[in-house]
């Protein structure tokens, strides 16, 4: 009996010792697209202005579609630009912010880091892109939520078609943005 405990007990060894030795190394994750803004030291926030994508918001058909409207609308954004975010947006949001307010609530705005994770079809008419990005801004003109000078962003923003173009929605008090601090 006690040779056949040595045995197994060897034969056990040896598996486990062959299951480590032979065992492929793990897969790296597909590297997201955009570097990663947490990374970079507060005067370096908020990171590049151009709309990245992961591979599975790269992997939807409306890919191409969804980012060019997006750069438009974070380039509205950026560049203070009301003619340009109006392009960019539903008529129901244009008309809930004048071009005085847009302009007060965007003053100091400046967004950048952006990366789509996602994009879901909700309808025919309808996606939602689940988009982070980081924002910088003075104290003043920060989220009341989160008063901070570098926010990182985390939230679905959708998105209708309206008269045969993709637009940006109002946000619906459904959808509630992740904030976190720089």
């Amino acid at each position: 009996m006690p040779v056949v405990i040595v045995v197994v007990s060897i034969m056990v060894g040896g598996g486990l010792l062959a299951r480590e030795l032979y065992r492929l190394p793990e897969a790296t994750p597909d590297a997201i697209l955009a570097q990663s803004s947490a990374a970079r030291p507060l005067a370096q926030q908020p990171g590049p202005g151009t709309v990245e994508l992961t591979p599975d918001a790269a992997a939807h058909p409306q890919n191409t579609t969804v980012r060019t409207l997006l750069q438009t609308y974070f380039d509205s954004i950026n560049n203070r630009d009301y003619e340009l975010w109006k392009s960019a947006v539903t008529r129901e949001r244009v008309q809930a912010k004048s071009k005085s307010a847009w302009l007060t609530d965007y003053r100091t705005t400046r967004d950048g880091s952006i990366l789509v994770y996602r994009i879901d079809p909700v309808a025919e008419d309808e996606l939602r892109a689940l988009v982070g990005f980081t924002s910088t801004q003075d104290v003043k003109d920060a989220p009341a939520e989160l008063p901070e000078p570098c926010v990182h962003w985390r939230l679905v923003l959708p998105l209708t078609l309206e008269s045969g173009a993709w637009k940006v929605d109002t946000v619906t008090g459904s959808t509630t943005p992740e904030l976190s601090r720089c």
